[in-house]
């Protein structure tokens, strides 16, 4: 099978699956799915088990999110980066925040990607300052709505980055699985997911134990429950288009992605 490439930053990443992996790591106290909470070990664990990037974030986004300072977002993310790039300066690093000090922070520190849940409308200086770096651009798709509006909302996005000097081939584009949405709109979402690379920009399917994975296999209460569902919306994504899928199983989703490398 060729292999799949990817740019993120100034890293040239490739894999011979038909998705690229991005791991997890949340260090906050509320994060809605309690084994993704951590810091080094967490993070090495992922590497091992085979994550292409990691997603690093300081401040939850679960529904009813207590919202942080910037400085200490700061202090959760930044220590984190520095502890890792002792120990692997190559793997991509995400940063899930909308805050552009954070974001600058982690750059210095050697973070590549800004993965950004308001898809660069929260800050205003955050879009000038990506644009005056290298690094990868995250935008997601976080209002109600299916893949209709979807796809209106993120050419909008892109319009803006690329207008205020974001490259098209920095961007990512994540359709926001679970936020404000109803069932039936993320399920239109998975299904339809590869309607969104338009121009050929790569798509971010965030599906780990999710609410609407719950749903769909009878498991409301209990997220730790939903790993074998997510392993299977997952793959479907793929089919569908998804480029990245972000996860806090790494090695379930690569044993997954294996097994289609062989059966496609």
């Amino acid at each position: 099978m060729k292999s799949n490439t990817l740019c993120l930053g100034k890293k040239n990443i490739e894999s011979p699956r038909k998705a690229f992996v991005m791991g997890i790591v949340n260090s906050t106290p509320d994060s809605f799915f309690e084994n993704s909470r951590g810091g080094l070990d967490l993070a090495l664990k992922l590497i091992d088990d085979g994550a292409d990037i990691l997603d690093i974030g300081g401040e939850s986004t679960r529904p009813g999110f207590a919202e942080v300072s910037e400085d200490e977002e700061i202090s959760r993310v930044v220590p984190l980066i520095q502890k890792i790039r002792q120990v692997n300066d190559k793997i991509p690093i995400s940063v899930d925040t909308r805050k552009m000090a954070v974001m600058k922070a982690a750059y210095e520190n050697g973070a590549d990607v800004l993965n950004d849940v308001s898809a660069l409308e929260f800050d205003s200086k955050m879009v000038d300052f990506i644009s005056s770096t290298e690094l990868s651009v995250i935008l997601m798709f976080w209002k109600a709505g299916g893949i209709k509006e979807a796809k209106k909302y993120l050419k909008q996005r892109v319009s803006f980055a690329k207008k205020n000097g974001i490259k098209k081939e920095k961007i990512i584009l994540d359709p926001g699985i679970g936020f404000d949405k109803s069932f039936e709109e993320n399920c239109q979402l998975i299904k339809n997911c590869g309607d969104l690379a338009f121009g050929g920009i790569p798509v971010l399917m965030a599906l780990s134990n999710k609410r609407c994975i719950g749903s769909m296999i009878n498991e409301n209460e209990d997220s730790a429950k939903r790993g074998y569902g997510t392993a299977c919306a997952n793959l479907f994504a793929v089919e569908s288009g998804a480029k990245i899928i972000r996860v806090h199983d790494v090695k379930s989703a690569i044993d997954s992605l294996n097994v289609m490398k062989f059966l496609k």
